[in-house]
């Protein structure tokens, strides 16, 4: 849960006036931890702001891995993984996460590896329990 500047600047004050960090978690019925987090907070940055989020992709990059399929629209997972190094799993929630879907159609048993990729863009609508795209 995430508590707002104005509140924290409020615990904070009632720490400021000589009260206990526990007495002040009871009062305001936070954790003791959040109320030491914040106190650090303030003492590094001399603000009480949130710190945003430096969040990463771990292993594949969703632009480049859209650059990739796109490239490639025969690639097997397998291969996308060997490209990008990492195993298959990383590259079937990646799609996923892309909303790419990789079918393979009729044509495959004929005339080998003929794939067709598609990109939804549309909104997922649950009907009967089951999600349908549209």
């Amino acid at each position: 849960m995430s508590y707002t500047t104005k509140f924290r600047k409020e615990v904070m004050r009632f720490i400021d006036k000589g009260n206990s960090i526990k007495a002040t978690a009871g009062q305001f019925s936070i954790g003791e931890t959040t109320i030491k987090e914040w106190k650090k907070l303030r003492n590094e940055t001399g603000s009480l702001e949130k710190r945003p989020l430096n969040r990463t992709h771990k292993k594949i990059d969703p632009e480049k891995l859209r650059a990739y399929v796109e490239e490639n629209p025969d690639a097997y997972q397998y291969e996308i993984a060997e490209h990008f190094g990492c195993v298959q799993n990383a590259v079937f929630k990646a799609l996923k996460k892309l909303d790419i879907t990789r079918k393979k159609n009729d044509r495959i048993s004929r005339e080998g590896r003929v794939m067709s990729t598609r990109v939804h863009r549309g909104n997922r609508r649950n009907t009967c329990g089951k999600d349908t795209l549209h």
